[in-house]
């Protein structure tokens, strides 16, 4: 007898468990936006200057993501949070974007320099 009152107990606080979960609101998942805005502070978004104004926007997003979730507003949190990742990721492509023309640059000055050393004739225009 004593079994069965425990296993009831048991039984009952398990399913009030699963009824409470059930009715609570699903939690935020902040980790795609401060992945995004991790990732782009990597890659130097801070020092370009276009990228730097989509990661700071990122950081803003993700701000206001939490303080919206705080005051219960769960749909509008979970758009800010879209919006914080989309500027995180642009910041990202941005700063990429940047070091290719970059490189691209020094590239041709390299080329200048060696046609220059060997005298060859120059590049068309």
């Amino acid at each position: 007898m004593k079994h069965l009152n425990m296993a009831i107990m048991a039984g009952s606080v398990l399913i009030g468990a699963l009824l409470a979960g059930c009715g609570s609101s699903p939690v935020l998942n902040k980790e795609p936006s401060t992945s995004a805005i991790r990732a782009a502070e990597e890659v130097g978004a801070s020092t370009v200057p276009s990228a730097s104004l989509y990661l700071q926007l990122a950081k803003e997003g993700l701000e206001k993501a939490k303080v919206l979730a705080a005051e219960g507003e769960k749909e509008q949190a979970a758009s800010m949070l879209l919006r914080a990742e989309a500027d995180g990721e642009l910041a990202i492509a941005l700063s990429r974007g940047e070091a290719d023309k970059t490189e691209a640059t020094k590239a041709i000055e390299r080329v200048r320099q060696l046609r220059k050393d060997n005298q060859l004739p120059r590049e068309r225009k």
